[in-house]
């Protein structure tokens, strides 16, 4: 899309309506016909929604050259250059998350957490005594302290109606659900909490490595900790390091150290000449271990369509939903390298992921691309996504999660990111200019994740009209210039991901379907290795080939529909396609994928993922006032998404497209209105819906109102 087009009036097809100044509206986006629709009428840019649903007269949504996608970004930035306009320096907080207030959800006074789990009669010794600074009486902290209990989810804690227990204890904002007052033998009245062994023996994790929770991946602190004090080994990454680091030395020697006399030699001859250097010195450095093609096999096709890394929303809760709506294959936040060595909290936590992330994704065993060697029961459902900017943070990180986090089907690296504060790190989209550095992480986060396959995300290029991902791809099949020299064959990456946009181009226009055709039929032509290359002295070895010799290729970009789904499986040749944005406006579009039909969900249908999501986030980040007050702040980014919504059955012409903005309209009763609301007012009371009344003192006040905060990794 060139640039987003919005109206308050109602488009008709059969009359052109003028405004006051007698010139008529949309008259720019007329004139720009849709290039990939047939169907007459129909504009671009435009979502135009049946006469009987459009408002007359409302106040704009947003200027028309301001794309939201985009101004998340700019959030990021950090001195204000999301337009290209450098502002004065100010003496202001900066960062990415600066514009975004967030209230502290807390108690008045917090319940000591030697009471939270325990009877109110046997307590656990407080060894702050006196000097506790929170409250030991337990029916003072519920009578006083405490907000009152929740009457809404029918007045029943989700993660007791769901475990059988509740983690947060007398904490929790519908403890009255699941305490009781019981008589001891003194005479006494005790508050007790009550647990349901049906429902605990219910909901006894199905996989191996979750807690009773029901999470996998949950790496314990003790861990956290040593590696915050370097106190973890790192062996395999302190091997290859020293491996790469030695072979790097060799090579700068081999390349430099050449005389006069080699210049003319051939491409062949140089090449067998600099193999030759460096085998003088073989002895000075060993092979590395773990081979690609030792690893787990894994599998892409038409009926695995993937959830993209989205940052902030790409959530456990979120992904849960989507892997009940038909998700096949997922992917954790983007983790930042330095923050896991350090042991952050909060960064182990985005690579946690729910025991529904642990089956195997449905496979079509009849398809005859299916690698040999690929056992779908081992397979899983969930990856890592992980942002480096040096060999040795991806190296060790990745072998902490290959030991730490053993349920991950890939550990795939970030090279799309835009975001300037990782661009500027030399991280994400900044690893595309550096095609030897990112050839050599990837090729050593091979040598440390044992059987986990390695796989890469990426963008067209860094700049508009000057793409380079294909000259990326050709490196990461068959090696560069470097591992040919060294003879350590290609980095061995399993599946490779393009996102059909550049980093300087944003979400500006539309992803370059066209472009990612043509690196499909590439990927194909080298994993077909039959005489398509020239030089045929750079056919790898099979030894470093990974999955069986196939790499798979995922696109990327504004895939709204199932049958915008189904085009690129048939006519872009990838093997499948990888959903962000609208899987975060309706996420049952995996439903419409297995379908292979459009599903016009009602309001009240709609709600209900809602409540849905609301349940899984109070499961995963607790009942009690600081879980929901995260939920509901999570739950508000979704919806941010979600308003942007028009049902198929008030569109005028399909398929929908991402990029199209509706003009003003209602919908087909109040819920559906109110749920296409872009006041973030709306969306707030949605959630009190199921959370109740917000905290006093809550703000979500988003620097534009339709902010839709960075969606993809």
């Amino acid at each position: 899309m060139e640039s987003e087009t919005t109206s308050t009036k109602p488009v008709e097809a059969t009359a052109a309506l003028v405004d006051s100044s007698g010139e008529p509206p949309l008259k720019k986006a007329k004139l720009e016909q849709s290039a990939k629709s047939d169907t007459p009428g129909r504009i671009k840019g435009i979502a135009q929604v049946k006469a009987e649903y459009l408002i007359a007269s409302a106040p704009r949504r947003q200027a028309d050259d301001e794309n939201p996608d985009n101004l998340a970004e700019a959030e990021g930035q950090g001195e204000g250059e999301a337009n290209g306009k450098k502002k004065k320096k100010d003496n202001k907080n900066k960062g990415q998350n600066t514009a975004r207030k967030f209230a502290r959800s807390k108690d008045a006074k917090g319940l000591c957490g030697t009471r939270a789990l325990r009877p109110e009669f046997s307590p656990d010794e407080c060894h702050f005594g006196e000097k506790c600074k929170f409250e030991h009486d337990l029916r003072l902290y519920l009578k006083e302290h405490k907000r009152d209990d929740l009457t809404t989810l029918g007045g029943l804690c989700p993660v007791w109606d769901a475990k059988g227990q509740c983690f947060a204890g007398w904490k929790c904002r519908f403890v009255g659900s699941h305490m009781a007052e019981r008589e001891t033998d003194d005479g006494r009245k005790e508050l007790v909490l009550v647990e349901d062994e049906d429902r605990k023996r219910k909901a006894r994790p199905l996989v191996a490595h979750a807690t009773e929770e029901g999470i996998a991946n949950n790496v314990p602190i003790e861990v956290k900790s040593a590696l915050s004090k370097k106190k973890v080994p790192m062996p395999r990454s302190d091997a290859i390091l020293t491996w790469l680091n030695k072979t790097s030395k060799e090579l700068e020697n081999s390349i430099h150290g050449r005389a006069m006399d080699d210049v003319d030699l051939t491409p062949e001859d140089r090449l067998n000449l600099d193999r030759e250097r460096v085998e003088e010195n073989r002895a000075q450095f060993t092979e590395p271990p773990f081979l690609p093609s030792e690893k787990r096999r894994i599998y892409f096709g038409p009926e695995t369509p993937a959830l993209a890394p989205l940052t902030t929303q790409g959530n456990l809760p979120f992904r849960r939903l989507c892997t009940e709506l038909g998700a096949q294959f997922t992917y954790s936040e983007m983790a930042m390298s330095m923050p896991l060595l350090n042991g952050s909290k909060s960064e182990w936590a985005l690579l946690r992921a729910h025991e529904s992330e642990m089956t195997p994704p449905t496979v079509n065993s009849s398809r005859d691309d299916i690698v040999q060697g690929y056992d779908n029961s081992k397979d899983l459902k969930f990856g890592a996504q992980i942002a480096a900017n040096k060999p040795f943070q991806a190296l060790k990180v990745t072998e902490a999660l290959s030991a730490y986090c053993p349920s991950l089907r890939v550990i795939d690296l970030n090279c799309g990111c835009p975001i300037d504060l990782v661009y500027r790190e030399g991280a994400g989209s900044a690893l595309l200019d550096h095609a030897s550095k990112l050839e050599k992480i990837l090729r050593g986060m091979n040598s440390v994740s044992k059987e986990i396959p390695i796989t890469v995300k990426i963008r067209m290029g860094t700049k508009d009209n000057s793409p380079n991902a294909q000259k990326l791809v050709e490196r990461f099949i068959l090696g560069g210039y470097e591992a040919n020299v060294l003879q350590a064959g290609p980095p061995g990456v399993a599946a490779i991901t393009l996102h059909g946009r550049s980093r300087q181009q944003r979400y500006t226009r539309q992803a370059d379907w066209e472009y990612i055709s043509e690196t499909a039929a590439l990927i194909k032509r080298l994993n077909e290795k039959a005489n398509t290359v020239a030089d045929t002295i750079r056919e790898p070895d099979e030894r470093y080939l990974p999955n069986g010799g196939r790499v798979y290729f995922l696109g990327n970009g504004d895939c709204y529909s199932h049958e915008e789904y189904n085009d690129h499986i048939q006519h872009a040749g990838v093997d499948t396609v990888m959903l962000a944005r609208g899987a975060l406006i309706k996420p049952w579009l995996f439903e419409e994928i297995q379908a292979g039909q459009y599903l016009d969900k009602s309001a009240s249908e709609r709600l209900t993922l809602v409540e849905k999501f609301t349940k899984y986030g109070l499961e995963t980040w607790g009942s009690d006032e600081h879980g929901i007050g995260t939920t509901r702040r999570f739950l508000l980014e979704w919806l941010n998404f979600t308003h942007r919504y028009v049902p198929v059955g008030l569109l005028e012409y399909l398929p929908p497209n991402l990029n199209d903005r509706p003009p003003a309209w209602r919908g087909r009763n109040e819920l559906e209105t109110l749920m296409a609301s872009d006041n973030y007012k709306d969306w707030i009371k949605i959630t009190e819906m199921f959370l109740g009344p917000v905290q006093e003192g809550f703000k979500f006040e988003p620097k534009h109102k339709s902010n839709s905060y960075e969606a993809e990794g």
